[in-house]
């Protein structure tokens, strides 16, 4: 079996992981997540990077010992990546013994083979970086990382390696191996770094106790750089288990942010053929997470906290306990893949995350999941086979696969995001040109409405096998819905549309309710009114209203007519009818009526059941997903045994049949209307 070996850069503890540390460590989740999807034995490494001075000064400024203090840290990190479910299979530290002693081997075999030698080094040095800074690096004297950080200047007896020494060969294994380093842009900066001659650099700091000895003198310890970077080899062995070592390194990809390309794309490489071992087959520099377009940093204080984010449906939208852990992290873990290039910089605000949350997951995916299930349990009984040839829908099938696979091997994963949300929106335009409602009207188009519906469910099942590196929970969870058992996937065999079989689906509350995307207000209310939070007791399958009329909008009186008359209201009699944008999640017929549906529609802020008198003008599945007005502060009312809180507006002429009020797709739920 083939075997996969992926590496994040392991993070300073002197403070939480925020969302562009969390960035980092989802999209290398996904990158293995896909190789273990593609079968591909894979092991995927994280930790912790201890033996910083930032580090020893936080806990000493908390008055505890640097390990308690990197223990609590250990556990706050674990945490977060738990939250947003990394699936890493180790976790290193560098206190630990057995990186200890990785550092310890290579340091040696680099002494060992002439490459380290004593000096006095005087220069710049960033106390964020925890790095030396030439005075070409600086901008105004100052680090560019870290701005509000003034550097310092050092001197001090240090022992350097030789990087000098291995300019050449880097450059020769650059040309012969172009793939070592993605993206291009990556790639030209260190060419042009190496084009410009490299410089031996400091590998240890003196009269410092936290850290690892140098074992050829102890008065002196490894410089943190050089130690962190020796994780990724000691975590599998090195200078302590060859078998491991032998089975795992080289290492496949080291993911890592471009802000330290120049530490694994030259120093590192260059240590590893001081010490005559082989080089990672390839590096991935990714780009920076900003926040209204200025970089997320601790040391500008403008990070936000993932665990924020993903607990942001229950504690700011109101969402249960239970739904919320069933939703977890996969709306940010689709939002940092989908919308981000992978290796370019990406941009997070509230507001964006919530719209795409909206249109990507309750509107789009979510929509179509219940639509299918919906007619799947109305037209055939809750069980779907293939009873004919598959229809168009197989081809796209196909080509959202060809091209998911062409953009994970070659890490466009905003690309594989994308290739299976297209698949989304070919089922969606399938199921509106074929019509299965329509169809369903004659008995005889029984076996062609089957066959559509299994193809929609297939497609369903298809778009959860490619999304379950990206939204492991969700794609579990419609894999159980269209009626596939949730075992060990392989994309081999799960990624070929199935043409035979049946599916036997379940029908349940909507994967991803609506939120409210920014609060509402009526334009005379605005200084003094603050809209109640909806009903906890509107769930899925409580009530709502019947249709009315359309109300008349109020006319301002003009020249030549009465300012008031009795038959006519106030502007502020109209603002306390509350009429909002609302989004249509199943219909059904009442029973012993001929002109009742029982719709459950999505406010924006909980779903309620509404019943309308429409049947004589629309079928039930004619209407999922439909946007309609209603009018959301009516009391509850029982109409043929159903309690229905709201009112659906049509226009019902005289004699003629009920016309719903629509608005735009894009109207999200909940909008009011004015």
């Amino acid at each position: 079996m083939s075997r996969f070996y992926v590496t994040t850069a392991i993070d300073y503890v002197n403070s939480r992981p925020h969302l562009g540390t969390a960035y980092e460590k989802v999209a290398t989740d996904v990158i293995a997540r896909y190789k273990r999807l593609c079968g591909v034995e894979t092991r995927f490494l994280m930790g912790n990077d201890e033996h910083s001075q930032n580090v020893f000064k936080q806990a000493s400024d908390e008055r505890l010992d640097p390990l308690a203090y990197c223990d609590r840290m250990d556990k706050a990190f674990r945490e977060t990546w738990s939250h947003l479910d990394i699936s890493y299979d180790d976790f290193i530290r560098t206190t630990e013994t057995r990186h200890r002693t990785g550092v310890t081997t290579l340091v040696q075999q680099i002494y060992d083979a002439g490459d380290i030698y004593a000096g006095v080094y005087e220069g710049w040095y960033c106390i964020g970086c925890e790095a030396f800074k030439p005075e070409k690096d600086l901008v105004d004297r100052r680090c560019s990382l870290h701005p509000t950080l003034a550097p310092q200047w050092l001197r001090e007896k240090n022992y350097f390696f030789r990087l000098s020494r291995y300019q050449s060969r880097l450059a020769e294994h650059f040309g012969r191996h172009p793939e070592f380093i993605a993206p291009a842009v990556r790639r030209n900066e260190i060419a042009r770094l190496i084009e410009s001659g490299l410089e031996d650099i400091s590998v240890s700091r003196a009269g410092q106790a936290w850290g690892i000895p140098l074992p050829f003198d102890p008065s002196s310890v490894v410089y943190v750089w050089f130690d962190a970077l020796v994780n990724y080899a000691s975590a599998v062995g090195l200078g302590r288990d060859q078998e491991l070592f032998d089975r795992w390194w080289p290492a496949d990809l080291h993911v890592i942010g471009k802000d330290i390309t120049r530490f694994h794309a030259v120093i590192w490489p260059a240590m590893l053929m001081a010490a005559n071992l082989p080089l990672p087959r390839a590096i991935f520099g990714h780009g920076f997470m900003s926040v209204g377009g200025q970089r997320m940093s601790k040391s500008l204080g403008n990070v936000v906290d993932p665990g924020d984010v993903v607990d942001r449906f229950r504690v700011v939208h109101g969402f249960s306990p239970e739904l919320a852990r069933r939703i977890g992290p996969d709306p940010l873990r689709l939002y940092l893949v989908k919308e981000i290039v992978f290796g370019g910089d990406g941009d997070f605000s509230w507001e964006r995350y919530d719209e795409r949350y909206n249109a990507d997951l309750a509107n789009n995916l979510g929509n179509l999941v219940s639509r299918v299930s919906a007619m799947i349990g109305r037209y055939c009984g809750g069980r779907v086979g293939a009873v004919g040839a598959a229809g168009r829908l197989a081809a796209a099938g196909d080509e959202a696969v060809r091209s998911y696979r062409t953009a994970m091997d070659a890490l466009a994963l905003h690309e594989g995001a994308a290739a299976a949300f297209r698949l989304v929106d070919a089922t969606n335009e399938y199921i509106a040109d074929t019509a299965p409602w329509t169809l369903a009207k004659d008995r005889a188009h029984a076996a062609q409405v089957e066959q559509i519906l299994f193809d929609a469910a297939e497609a369903i099942r298809l778009v959860a096998v490619l999304l379950t590196p990206i939204m492991p929970r969700s794609a579990a969870e419609m894999l159980r819905r269209v009626g596939v058992a949730t075992a060990t996937l392989d994309l081999a065999r799960d990624g070929a549309w199935r043409r035979g079989g049946e599916r036997v689906v379940v029908q349940e509350d909507v994967l991803w309710p609506r939120i409210e995307t920014r609060p509402v207000k009526a334009p005379s209310e605005e200084h003094n009114v603050t809209e109640k939070p909806a009903d906890p007791s509107h769930s899925a399958g409580s009530a709502v209203a019947g249709t009315t009329p359309a109300s008349p909008v109020p006319v301002a009186a003009t020249e030549g007519t009465a300012a008031a008359t009795p038959d006519r209201i106030s502007i502020d009699d109209f603002l306390r009818v509350e009429l909002r944008v609302a989004k249509v999640v199943s219909a059904e017929r009442v029973p012993k009526s001929s002109r009742l549906l029982k719709l459950l529609v999505d406010t924006g802020q909980d779903q309620r059941t509404i019943v309308a008198g429409i049947a004589e003008a629309y079928e039930p599945d004619a209407l999922l997903g439909r946007t309609v007005v209603i009018v959301a502060n009516l009391k509850p009312a029982k109409l043929m045994g159903v309690e229905s809180h709201g009112m659906v507006l049509a226009a019902s002429p005289e004699g003629g049949k009920p016309t719903l009020l629509t608005c735009d797709e894009a109207s999200a739920a909940g909008t009011r209307v004015r």
